[in-house]
């Protein structure tokens, strides 16, 4: 049997522990929809008609919360359009394991791949996508993204809700009416 020395688990223990790390309900997740509860933003989870069943959808705002591990979603690791290599460097929030090295860097690089083909989809039916990230929820600068992601939202409705003027008023025209008489003089 083949042992690794670079991991401190053995292979079935990881594999165990992996396999613990569920899609729904992460405390990343569960922090950030604390949050918009709190500040009176309403939503639905996981919404199985939309591409991608984003974690959090905010219907009034158009807009779907994806809430993104790191490691899982490859943050701030690029890989070369469709190519495969093993070089990535690792980022600093996604460290890519050493072994079984070439699992993890199609595991992910496909992650990355469905992500944009899902929110390209989203975009195409109208919806506002926004990714948050987990090494942005850190308890040093949780506060600046969640308001981030506040002011986002806000922007995102009142864009979308714009009230456009049906008419001119009476004030108006006759204010046009005095300036068009200045320049004819």
């Amino acid at each position: 049997m083949y042992l690794c020395i670079m991991d401190k688990l053995s292979p079935q223990q990881r594999h165990k522990n992996m396999a613990a790390i569920h899609s729904k309900g992460t405390k990343p997740e569960m922090i950030v929809r604390k949050w918009l509860w709190k500040e009176g933003f309403r939503y639905r989870l996981n919404h199985n008609r939309l591409p991608g069943h984003p974690d959090i959808v905010l219907r009034k705002y158009r807009t779907c919360v994806f809430v993104n591990g790191c490691f899982w979603h490859g943050h701030h690791i690029h890989f070369p359009i469709d190519d495969f290599q093993l070089t990535i460097e690792n980022s600093e929030c996604c460290k890519i394991p050493k072994t079984n090295r070439e699992f993890w860097v199609r595991k992910i690089q496909r992650n990355q791949k469905r992500d944009k083909e899902e929110q390209r989809k989203l975009a195409q039916m109208g919806w506002h996508c926004i990714t948050v990230w987990e090494c942005e929820l850190r308890p040093a600068v949780r506060e600046m993204t969640l308001q981030a992601l506040a002011h986002t939202l806000n922007h995102i409705f009142l864009d979308d809700h714009h009230v456009k003027r049906m008419y001119v008023a009476e004030e108006e025209e006759h204010w046009k009416a005095a300036e068009e008489d200045e320049l004819s003089l």
